[in-house]
């Protein structure tokens, strides 16, 4: 289904997009600030917490990160105790990395931070609003979702 949207709004909502991107990535840094952890590591966690166990070349994928960066995050994070390494069970050579609790907790207080934020801006908005406003973020996330499949795809010739 082709879109009958004018250029101008698209631009508009893609600057609108950007914008709102660019103020939760710094109101989330300004939240870590007060952890004991990166942005870059902050996902690696979210990622962890997500998709359960992950190699780091799982982990470097997801995060578009190169393997030995990824490294160099994992053993940061197993310093301070966010993460350890397990060797998994049905295959001793494969290293899988596991969220530990201290890990789970920022990943939750950090959240809740960020929603409490989302609350206070959300403040001036109808419940009907938020709602819709819900609606449609899922159905663009998700259309977002699959065209990346179906670039995937593409790329690989299917």
């Amino acid at each position: 289904m082709q879109s009958t949207v004018d250029g101008k709004t698209i631009t508009e909502l893609e600057k609108s997009i950007r914008y709102i991107s660019h103020i939760i990535k710094q109101r989330g840094r300004e939240i870590l600030d007060h952890y004991p952890i990166t942005p870059p590591q902050f996902v690696a966690l979210q990622w962890l917490k997500d998709s359960g166990d992950l190699t780091i070349g799982e982990l470097s994928k997801k995060m578009y990160l190169a393997f030995s960066t990824t490294t160099d995050l994992v053993d940061r994070m197993e310093k301070n105790e966010l993460i350890e390494r397990v060797r998994d069970p049905r295959d001793r050579r494969v290293v899988r990395i596991h969220l530990l609790d201290k890990g789970k907790e920022i990943i939750h207080e950090v959240v809740e931070k960020r929603q409490l934020y989302l609350q206070e801006v959300l403040q001036s908005f109808s419940e009907g609003e938020v709602k819709s406003l819900h609606v449609l973020m899922s159905k663009l996330f998700e259309e977002m979702k699959l065209h990346e499949e179906n670039a995937k795809h593409q790329d690989k010739g299917e």
